[in-house]
């Protein structure tokens, strides 16, 4: 199936060979890149035999970071992360040459204009600990985050040391109250269920001079929310979602009541109704390395892109 039509095509580039996100088609407007589509422990996954585990070891084309946007405004030179994943390093060098090139400073200037968070799983913030004194020791990165995030980080080591040391600068945020970044472009935080063990949840909607992206990479169920995300996806151009797990039973040993998600097949089933151009804005990302989304040749893939639904990928563009 083709990708739809306001996505910019990646650059032909493999992504894992230290090239960074780069093309001769560099557009001039804001868009969105995808830094990464794996759940919290990436693909491949530590010490797993699996056999998406295993191809993507073998075959480093198949291996894919943990779920990451960028934000860019290439006029301005100006860019925003959406959460800083263990990958951080990596994904950094990958888009580092993306949108205007900016003067040299001196001293460690912030990496991104501004680091959105969205909650206190590892997948999504352990990043930060690179910004410290004992790697690239940034001064003043600032960072958006929820109240309950914002005091996580500020009065829980390591992190208080990095807030202590000006490393980091939080800046809460409020749902449902748009972040005005400049050039049309606004972030909206939007709260969602999920374990909240030590923080709350966010999920982002992203809004440019003419397009509008919703970002939602962890969420607990869809019928816990309260709203209904086929409202949600109405509103807006591309629908980047939870699709960490295609089908329940899906990781041996587990309850998949312990680490609840809407499973694809749900996803599926909810959205069969919606017509083909609501259904074609949405976008599976946040894959666990059991998920057989993973492989583009598998039967679930086959029957996601035939029900007119995508697969997010390492490197997607979504114009702003």
């Amino acid at each position: 199936m083709r990708r739809i039509v306001h996505i910019i095509k990646a650059p032909i580039i493999s992504l894992f060979i230290g090239l960074p996100f780069v093309s001769a088609e560099e557009p001039r407007t804001p868009y969105v890149l995808v830094l990464g589509t794996a759940q919290d422990g990436g693909l491949p996954q530590l010490a797993c035999p699996c056999g998406h585990c295993q191809a993507a070891r073998a075959d480093s084309k198949r291996a894919r970071h943990i779920a990451s946007l960028l934000i860019v405004d290439p006029e301005r030179g100006q860019r925003w992360l959406i959460d800083a994943t263990p990958d951080l390093r990596r994904q950094y060098d990958l888009a580092a040459q993306l949108g205007a090139v900016r003067p040299p400073s001196q001293g460690r200037p912030p990496l991104f204009d501004g680091i959105f968070l969205t909650h206190a799983h590892t997948g999504h913030y352990l990043g930060l600990a690179q910004l410290g004194r004992p790697a690239y020791n940034a001064q003043g990165q600032l960072v958006y985050a929820s109240q309950r995030m914002c005091r996580y980080l500020a009065n829980n080591g390591p992190w208080k040391l990095l807030v202590q040391s000006k490393n980091l600068i939080l800046q809460p945020v409020e749902p449902g109250k748009a972040v005005d970044l400049g050039s049309g472009i606004k972030v909206t935080p939007l709260l969602v269920p999920h374990r909240a063990e030590f923080t709350d949840t966010f999920a982002y909607l992203i809004e440019g001079p003419t397009k509008r992206l919703l970002y939602i990479p962890d969420i607990d169920k869809w019928e816990r929310w309260d709203v209904r995300v086929e409202d949600r996806i109405r509103d807006v151009d591309y629908a980047l979602i939870d699709g960490t797990f295609f089908a329940d039973g899906e990781v041996p040993g587990r309850k998949m009541s312990e680490i609840p998600h809407p499973f694809v097949i749900e996803s599926l089933r909810r959205f069969a109704k919606l017509p083909r151009a609501e259904r074609n804005k949405i976008w599976f990302t946040h894959l666990n390395h059991t998920n057989p989304l993973l492989d583009r040749t598998s039967n679930a893939s086959k029957r996601v892109r035939q029900a007119g639904f995508h697969v997010a990928r390492d490197g997607d563009r979504f114009k702003l």
